[in-house]
């Protein structure tokens, strides 16, 4: 007998439920296979559901609610999981913490015996303590507002989950729109590097992502003055949406665009010393730092790191 195609996404749903539990499970030990095996069967997994995404138009209601309801359960399984001692979510709390303290996050190095007194049991093991902090303004004042009501990896993880529901409400509503299968929320919802990657270890890129969406939905509703500073928003709290920018050409008006400028200025201005834009360890995080270390690698023979990150950014736009 052959299965209907939301029987197929059940099937599929609680296969991804399974899975991504023991990944949580064994969320301390990412590197063994007792992690690396049932997130294989996940993405296997997930790749058959987005074959029956495209080959079904319509799905009945209750088969994305159904959805949602699993992919809400292993986020919770991973969020009551510690991030890990080397992973970034300890250096947010860093940064939130130096903040409300009085202290400059792009001038103060971790590893600094004069800061030591200044650490927690959580910061002590956040990662690259010999160089201050890499990120944008954007990020730094959330790390701030985020550590100001609950100082922990936790809170900040609370935070990351709470951006990734309100990215599905913003996919509900564009889906709705344009009259797309309410359905391919679930493309998204379901995608198990949101399990390991948000509300597991909890990293800032997931701001940014709801910022790009939001920012997008207003330029498909014409909010162009919304759509600008949106975008201003994700480039503060992480960089590399700025290889977006030409699609914006044409897009927004040249006073939207100065009010980005603007909006993105005063999120530095608690941060300007002395005239200057704080870079933090930017300069050293172009110099080490290595998307895809094999490519780099034989670039790096014949051009300089600054050199070759700015020919990936030229490849971005």
């Amino acid at each position: 007998m052959k299965l209907a195609p939301f029987h197929r996404i059940y099937g599929l749903g609680a296969i991804l439920l399974v899975s991504l539990l023991i990944c949580a499970h064994n969320f301390s030990r990412m590197g063994d296979p007792s992690f690396l095996v049932p997130l294989a069967v996940a993405s296997i997994t997930y790749l058959l559901a987005i074959r029956e995404f495209f080959s079904t138009p319509r799905f009945p209601p209750h088969v994305i609610v159904f959805g949602l309801a699993l992919a809400a359960l292993w986020h919770l399984q991973f969020l009551q999981m510690p991030p890990g001692s080397d992973d970034d979510i300890h250096r947010y709390v860093w940064d939130g913490r130096l903040q409300r303290l009085g202290y400059d996050p792009y001038l103060v190095v971790p590893s600094d015996p004069a800061f030591s007194g200044l650490h927690t049991s959580e910061t002590r093991t956040r990662n690259n303590p010999d160089v201050p902090t890499p990120y944008p303004a954007g990020a730094e004042l959330f790390f701030r507002a985020v550590t100001a009501i609950h100082e922990s990896t936790f809170a900040l993880k609370v935070a990351f989950v709470f951006c990734d529901f309100a990215i599905v409400l913003v996919l509900l509503d564009i889906l709705r729109r344009s009259r797309q299968g309410m359905h391919w929320v679930l493309a998204y919802a379901w995608h198990p590097l949101l399990a390991t990657e948000v509300a597991g270890s909890g990293h800032i890129d997931i701001v940014g992502v709801l910022l790009l969406l939001v920012s997008f939905a207003a330029l498909g509703r014409h909010w162009r003055a919304v759509a600008a500073v949106a975008f201003g928003l994700a480039v503060a709290v992480k960089l590399l949406p700025i290889v977006l920018l030409p699609l914006y050409w044409k897009r927004v008006r040249i006073r939207d665009t100065i009010l980005a400028a603007i909006v993105v200025g005063l999120l530095y201005v608690p941060f300007l010393r002395g005239g200057w834009f704080p870079i933090g360890s930017l300069g050293t995080y172009v110099q080490n730092f290595r998307f895809n270390d094999p490519v780099f690698a034989t670039l790096e023979r014949v051009a300089a790191p600054q050199l070759v990150a700015a020919l990936g950014v030229l490849v971005g736009f």
